[in-house]
């Protein structure tokens, strides 16, 4: 490959208008860092869609080459935590963001940004988790710390179908809890059961009622993925003691909701940033799904797509047809 290499480029020919191609890009292209990495495999999340579609609150400098996840082998490393050959994964920070990202087969990086490849994950593995899998680990870490144990009762996912929710529901239905998968897409019903959920309500059945002051308790706990009604609806419906982590926006940013919750049962809003994510945590957690957090079959919450093939998925994901993971060829 030498210092020249394939990327998907974003440019701005005109204000609030944005072109994609893929493209021949050189070393000398990239932001300055220690680390150079060859990206074998990438991943395909909702922030990626908005970072190829010009989102000024994902990206703002064009041009540009999105993915906010990575995974390959190191060529160079000239802070020496890495040795040539090493493989690493590279997820949140700023890659893909303002740093171009793992859409392209060189990325150049901060050091401390990487860490080595679990034993037990492939490259390949570790970009169907991404993100969006890391953040579903943290959520379940999250209700773990909490206490939140499988006896406890019914734990709620809600945006089941998408790359945080999927995972989520794998992840909890592998540890033994009874899972219930929130979705609006019906058809989706025998994706969800297959991935262990007990149960799949519709999203409207979620939210009835959001605008009473309290709602019957049902749930032990809850990874929300979504934000807005559905998030006020399940703390709302949330039983005592229990705890909602909190992780996505996708129905709304806004959350109206009043205190009693809190003070009438003591539940717990978690929030959970994998962006930032301290380095010990981080590495805790994806150390865990490469071991008991493991799950057989990975392969059914994803599926594959080239670089040459994003356009498609792009649209895709920003109009909710997707389903699961995206795993993103790069080589």
């Amino acid at each position: 490959m030498g210092d020249t290499f394939k990327a998907l480029l974003v440019e701005q020919p005109e204000p609030k208008r944005f072109t994609r191609r893929i493209v021949t890009r050189t070393l000398a292209d990239l932001p300055e860092g220690e680390l150079v990495v060859r990206v074998r495999w990438s991943s395909l999340n909702y922030k990626d869609a908005l970072s190829a579609t010009g989102h000024p609150g994902v990206t703002r400098n064009f041009p540009h080459t999105p993915g906010i996840d990575a995974a390959g082998e190191v060529v160079s490393d000239t802070s020496g935590r890495f040795r040539s050959g090493d493989p690493v994964i590279v997820t949140g920070f700023d890659l893909g963001m303002e740093t171009d990202g793992g859409y392209g087969q060189l990325i150049r990086i901060p050091a401390a940004w990487a860490l080595p490849l679990p034993a037990g994950l492939s490259l390949r593995d570790a970009m169907i988790f991404g993100t969006a899998g890391l953040t579903a680990a943290l959520s379940v870490h999250a209700l773990i710390e909490r206490g939140i144990a499988p006896q406890a009762g019914e734990i709620l996912v809600t945006g089941a179908t998408g790359g945080v929710g999927s995972v989520a529901v794998a992840l909890l239905a592998r540890l033994g809890y009874r899972v219930v998968a929130a979705t609006g897409k019906p058809e989706a019903a025998e994706f969800l059961t297959g991935l262990g959920a007990a149960l799949v309500l519709p999203r409207a059945e979620v939210t009835a009622n959001v605008e009473r002051p309290m709602l019957k308790e049902r749930w032990a706990a809850v990874v929300d993925c979504v934000g807005g009604d559905t998030l006020a609806a399940a703390l709302k419906a949330t039983r005592y003691g229990g705890a909602v982590t909190c992780c996505g926006l996708v129905a709304s940013p806004e959350l109206n909701i009043n205190v009693y919750p809190f003070i009438l049962r003591g539940v717990s809003l978690l929030g959970i940033d994998s962006v930032q994510c301290p380095l010990a945590l981080r590495t805790a957690v994806w150390n865990r799904l490469a071991t008991d957090w493991t799950l057989p079959r990975l392969d059914t919450l994803a599926e594959e797509c080239p670089l040459e093939g994003l356009e498609e998925k792009i649209a895709a994901i920003l109009n909710g047809q997707l389903q699961g993971r995206t795993v993103v060829r790069v080589e």
